[in-house]
This record gives C-alpha cells, sequence and structure tokens, in this order.
C-alpha cells in the first residue's frame, strides 16, 4: 500500500502544476488534457498497479518523468538517432533539475532529491533495481496510451524495430506485464512480429 507524506501531496501538486501548462493537448473521451499532465497521471496510475509497493522517491520519480518537456522541443535538435538521443539526455537533466527544484521547495531533504534525480536520469538501468521497475512502467504506459497512434505514423519495419529495443529495456516482470495491457489487435500483431 502506498503511503503518502505531506511533503509528498504538496510535490505531486506542483508537479502537476508546472505540467498543466503543456500548451500541447490531448483529448481523451471528448476531454482536452495537457498532454504532460496526461501523461504523469498515466505514470502514477501504472506505477500503482505495477509496483504498490513502491518508494516516494520511486512514485515521485514517476510522476514528473516528462516534467515541463515540452520546453525543449525535439526539433531543437538534429535529426537522426545522435540527434534523438542528445535530445532525450538533455530532457532527462530538465526533468530532473525541475525536480530537484520543486522538492527541495516542499522541503525534502537531500538525500530523497538526490534518488528521484538518480531514477529520472534512469542511471544504472539494469543494476538499480527502482530505475528497472520506472523504466518497465515508461515502456508499459508508452504500449498501452501511444503505441498504437506511433505504429500508424511509421513503417512496420522501423515500428519493429522501436518494439524490440523497448523490449530489451523491460525486465521480464515488464514483459509479462505488458501481455496484460488492453491493446488494439494490430498492437498485439506488432509484438508478436517483434518477439519473432
Amino acid at each position: 500500500m502506498m503511503q503518502h507524506t505531506s511533503q509528498f501531496d504538496k510535490a505531486i501538486a506542483l508537479f502537476d502544476e508546472l505540467n498543466r501548462a503543456d500548451p500541447n493537448q490531448e483529448i481523451v473521451e471528448e476531454k482536452t488534457y495537457p498532454k504532460e499532465l496526461l501523461y504523469a497521471q498515466r505514470m502514477t496510475e501504472r506505477l500503482r498497479v505495477f509496483a504498490p509497493d513502491a518508494s516516494e522517491a520511486l512514485q515521485l520519480a514517476a510522476r514528473c518523468q516528462h516534467l515541463c518537456r515540452w520546453e525543449i522541443p525535439r526539433s531543437t535538435f538534429p535529426l537522426g538517432r545522435k540527434g534523438y538521443n542528445q535530445w532525450r539526455s538533455t530532457l532527462r537533466k530538465l526533468h530532473a533539475e525541475k525536480a530537484g527544484k520543486v522538492l527541495t521547495r516542499v522541503g525534502y531533504d537531500q538525500d530523497l532529491i538526490e534518488r528521484v534525480q538518480f531514477l529520472v536520469l534512469k542511471k544504472q538501468l539494469k543494476k538499480d533495481q527502482e530505475t528497472q521497475i520506472l523504466e518497465d512502467v515508461i515502456c508499459l504506459v508508452f504500449l498501452e496510451f501511444y503505441f498504437a497512434k506511433f505504429a500508424e505514423g511509421h513503417r512496420e519495419e522501423k515500428v519493429i524495430d522501436i518494439l524490440q529495443k523497448t523490449w530489451r529495456k523491460m525486465s521480464k516482470e515488464g514483459q509479462q506485464a505488458a501481455f496484460d495491457l488492453p491493446l488494439t489487435p494490430r498492437s498485439v500483431h506488432l509484438i508478436q512480429r517483434a518477439l519473432l
């Protein structure tokens, strides 16, 4: 059962306040949401299902995973894989820095702040259990809510390649959880192809 402190509730409220400013919108069931606010809420919900005993640091890291992401558009980096990786690395630093400011403001100690930043920066993936859980949740949220639309806009071979890379980043528990997601028939077909 996830426990919350008053600092935690204040931090979540401030994360959400920042993400509410996202100019990008997403419509779900005829309701419009700021894109990164919705993403953050989905991360929290998926973490609650996947790791109900998650630590406070991991819960905070999940909620601020894309904090103010729109501030650094993909178009500000070169095309291609190298530019994409530079963009993602720069984003992680932005999220960690902004999260640190929020966590300091609500009174968290330095150890917890550094732990949240460690997780947001995805340090020691495959070695640190909480970094791995966070990565699993990121992949599960992508597969459940964003993959079908992504697949529509790209060639099947590229989609298969992305799926294979996503699958390699996940733990066995994460991979198993993926099979329980409410995926479209096409998404299931593509995942099956990717795993051949």
